[in-house]
C-alpha cells in the first residue's frame, strides 16, 4: 500500500514540476489567500493587544470627570459688534470641586473608589539639574485605580495624607535623571519652591506616542506625586480667594476672566463596581454636577473603558471584511485549481488510459490526481505563509501599526489551504478515475 502511495506521489510531483509556470498560476490564489489571513489576524491581534494595553492604562471600569476651563454661557449681544460678547447668566458654578467628590461619594451608589487628582505644571532642580515636570496631588486611590506598582519605597501614610506632609512618590524617569547614582528614598528634591522628601519610586509604564494622543495621557514616568493636602496647601488651591487674585481682578476691570482655571481639581475618576451599570452612574453624576454647578455644564464626562471597545469593535469588523477578503481569495484559488486539474485531465487521458490499462486501479488513478491538487495547494499554502509573515513584520515597520503573529493564524491558514486543494482536487480525481481504458486510449 505504502509503495502505490510513493509511487503515486512521485507521478503527482514529475506532473506538477513539468508544468512550473502553471502550478504556479494555479496556487496564486491560495498564495495570496493565507498571506491576507496571516497579515489581517496579525493586525487584528495587534489591535486587540494595544487596546487591551490602553485599558490598562486608563483603568478598569473607570469614569473620569474632567473640567472645561476655557467656556462662557449666556445670550449673544449683537450690539458689540463682530465679536461680540456674553450677557443674561453669569457663571456661578464653582467649578469641580472637594463638594463634588463629597456628594459623588455619599450620594451614588455603585462607586468603589474615587480619586481627585491635582495637577501642576512646576519645576523640579536637585544638585545643578533643572527641568519642567508635573506635579500631582493625588491620594491612594490614585495608584490602585490607575494599576501602578511600587518599585520601591511606600506610599503615603495618613499623616502624610492628613496633615499636608512635604513628601512625594516620583517616576521611574525621574529617579534616572535626578538620583541616577544613589538611592532616592529619603533624599530630597526641590518640586516648584518647596523641597519634598522622595519616600518611593514607581515602576516604570511603557506608554507609545499613539496611546498618549488617542488617551489624552502624559508620560506618567516623569510625573512627581505629592498628597493632595500638600498641593492644597503647599502649591495651590484654585478655590481659595487669595491677594494675586483680588490684584488680578482690580488690574482687568469688571472683566469676567472666563479663562481662568477657577477649578479646585484637575481631573476626578470613579471606579464603578459593575461594567453594566457605567452608563448610568455616568448619567446621575451628570444631572447631580449640574444642578451643583449652577445648570453650568464646566465638566466632561468620558468613560474610557467603553470608548476603547468601541474602537475595538470599528477594528475587528475591518479585520472581518479583510477575512472575507481572503476568503474569496482561497476559494477563487480553490476554483483555480479544480479548473486546471480539470484541463490536465482533458489533457492526459491517453496518459489515464495506459495506466488502467496496465493495471492500475480507479483509486490508483484518484490518488494520482488528488495528489497533485494537494502539492499545489501545500505548496501555495507554504509560500504563503512566508508571504504573509513577511508582510505582518512590514506593516509594523512601515506603517507603524502594530501586528502579533500567532502559530493559531499560521496553522489556520495553512490548514484551509490544503482542505481547499483536497475538497477542490476531488472532482477532477474522480472524472480521471471514472474515464474508460479503451475509449482513453483511442482519444486524439
Amino acid at each position: 500500500m505504502l509503495q502505490k502511495v510513493l509511487s503515486n506521489l512521485s507521478i503527482a510531483s514529475e506532473a506538477v514540476l513539468s508544468n512550473k509556470i502553471r502550478s504556479v498560476l494555479t496556487a496564486l490564489g491560495i498564495i495570496f489567500g493565507v498571506a491576507a489571513v496571516i497579515a489581517m489576524m496579525a493586525i487584528g491581534s495587534g489591535a486587540q493587544q494595544e487596546i487591551l494595553e490602553q485599558i490598562e492604562l486608563v483603568g478598569v471600569n473607570n469614569i473620569v470627570i474632567t473640567p472645561i476651563v476655557e467656556q462662557s454661557e449666556g445670550e449673544l449681544d449683537e450690539t458689540a459688534g463682530a465679536v461680540g460678547t456674553q450677557k443674561g447668566k453669569k457663571n456661578l458654578s464653582l467649578g469641580l470641586n472637594f463638594m463634588d467628590v463629597e456628594s459623588i461619594k455619599n450620594m451614588i451608589p455603585g462607586i468603589d473608589m474615587v480619586s481627585p487628582e491635582i495637577v501642576l505644571e512646576t519645576e523640579v532642580s536637585r544638585q545643578g539639574f533643572r527641568r519642567t515636570a508635573k506635579l500631582v496631588g493625588v491620594e491612594n486611590t490614585y495608584f490602585e485605580i490607575s494599576g501602578f506598582e511600587l518599585n520601591e519605597g511606600e506610599y503615603f501614610n495618613k499623616e502624610h495624607l492628613k496633615k499636608g506632609v512635604p513628601v512625594c512618590i516620583i517616576g521611574k524617569a525621574i529617579k534616572s535623571k535626578f538620583f541616577s547614582r544613589e538611592e532616592p528614598i529619603g533624599k530630597y528634591i526641590k518640586v516648584g519652591r518647596h523641597w519634598l522628601k522622595v519616600i518611593g519610586v514607581l515602576e516604570e509604564r511603557i506608554i507609545s506616542d499613539k496611546s498618549m494622543s488617542n488617551l489624552g495621557i502624559r508620560d506618567y514616568n516623569m510625573d512627581i506625586y505629592t498628597p493632595l493636602s500638600t498641593a492644597l496647601v503647599r502649591y495651590e488651591n484654585r478655590a481659595m480667594v487669595t491677594n494675586s487674585l483680588i490684584q488680578q481682578a482690580r488690574m482687568s476691570g469688571n472683566q469676567e476672566k472666563s479663562n481662568a482655571n477657577y477649578h479646585q481639581l484637575d481631573r476626578l475618576v470613579l471606579k464603578v463596581s459593575n461594567t453594566a451599570q457605567m452608563n448610568s452612574i455616568a448619567q446621575v453624576v451628570s444631572k447631580m454636577l449640574k444642578r451643583k454647578h449652577s445648570q453650568v455644564v464646566d465638566y466632561e464626562i468620558s468613560i474610557p473603558e467603553l470608548l476603547l471597545k468601541q474602537q475595538q469593535r470599528t477594528k475587528n469588523i475591518f479585520n472581518f471584511v479583510l477575512g472575507g477578503i481572503a476568503g474569496i481569495s482561497l476559494l477563487v484559488g480553490g476554483i483555480g485549481i479544480m479548473n486546471i486539474m480539470l484541463a490536465s485531465v482533458m489533457e492526459r487521458i491517453k496518459e489515464i488510459g495506459l495506466r488502467m490499462s496496465l493495471g492500475a486501479t480507479r483509486l490508483d488513478i484518484v490518488c494520482q490526481f488528488l495528489l497533485e491538487a494537494i502539492m499545489i495547494s501545500f505548496s501555495g499554502g507554504a509560500i504563503g505563509v512566508l508571504l504573509g509573515l513577511i508582510a505582518a513584520f512590514g506593516i509594523a515597520e512601515l506603517a507603524e501599526i502594530p501586528t502579533i503573529v500567532s502559530p493559531f493564524s499560521i496553522l489556520l491558514s495553512f490548514g484551509v489551504a490544503v482542505t481547499v486543494g483536497i475538497i477542490f482536487g476531488i472532482a477532477p480525481a474522480k472524472r480521471a478515475a471514472n474515464q474508460d481504458p479503451i475509449t482513453s486510449l483511442r482519444y486524439e
